[in-house]
């Protein structure tokens, strides 16, 4: 599988995302040939990410959303950690930048906490997916078939939808991810 060539924004919050969810899925896109872009919800120039509770590394960040279009990115992946999607969902720029995803049929890869950005922005509607189990009820509530499987790839919307449920699942959601892209 190759992603030669390919541009794919990864959308994280300032503070809060789950390291893992974000460096395993990069280095996947890395090592298929394609340029990963660090995308942040707000105007804060680094990202620091966590392992689990716990502060871990500190990332650049290449643009602020308001400033990314959905058109310069063949894909998008949401990483997960519980503050990085529920901040990322309460940000119109954000929100509006995954649903410019959604509307168009651009492949969009979501793990663990991750799909709750997907429900506000009204993606998850009728389609196949996963989460983190605590997601279940409103995923469902928003309209999903949501299932508990390491990896599912829903075809059945706009788009290709990737989901995985947590950093143990990282090597089936990168694997369906690149092939996906």
């Amino acid at each position: 599988m190759s992603l030669a060539g390919k541009k794919i924004a990864f959308l994280v919050t300032p503070e809060g995302v789950e390291q893992v969810e974000l460096t395993e899925p990069w280095q996947a896109v890395e090592q298929a040939g394609g340029q990963p872009v660090l995308v942040v919800g707000g105007d804060a120039q680094s990202v620091q990410a966590f392992n689990h509770l716990d502060k871990g590394d500190v990332f650049e960040a290449d643009l602020p959303v308001d400033r990314a279009g959905v058109e310069d990115y063949d894909g998008l992946v949401l990483p997960g950690g519980v503050a990085n999607p529920d901040l990322l969902r309460q940000s119109p720029d954000a929100v509006a930048f995954v649903k410019g995803f959604i509307d168009i049929g651009k492949p969009v890869a979501a793990i663990c906490h991750a799909p709750w950005t997907l429900v506000e922005a009204g993606a998850v509607q009728g389609r196949r997916l996963t989460s983190w189990p605590s997601l279940q009820t409103d995923l469902r509530n928003a309209g999903a078939d949501w299932v508990d499987e390491e990896v599912v790839v829903d075809t059945h919307g706009a788009g290709p939808l990737v989901t995985s449920r947590k950093p143990d699942d990282l090597p089936a959601f990168t694997k369906a991810m690149a092939e996906t892209f």
